[in-house]
């Protein structure tokens, strides 16, 4: 099991959102042994580029501004 940090938690949720609108497109009914390869790799990128936007965008918070 990972322990995973709060702004990992915090990334995996935004991740999830962007999931489900790719799933919405493809159908939540669509079984995943029926989903074709291009739909499979479709979820992964998004799931990779969902976190590492998420994981960015939280960095970029949590990073004091330089004062000049």
């Amino acid at each position: 099991m990972v322990d995973l940090t709060e702004e990992e938690r915090a990334a995996i949720t935004a991740t999830i959102k962007r999931l489900a609108l790719l799933m919405d497109e493809i159908g939540w009914q669509t079984a995943f042994a029926d989903l074709t390869e291009a739909q499979v790799r479709a979820l992964i990128e998004e799931a990779v580029e969902g976190f590492r936007e998420a994981m960015a965008d939280i960095a970029r918070a949590q990073t004091p501004e330089v004062p000049f």
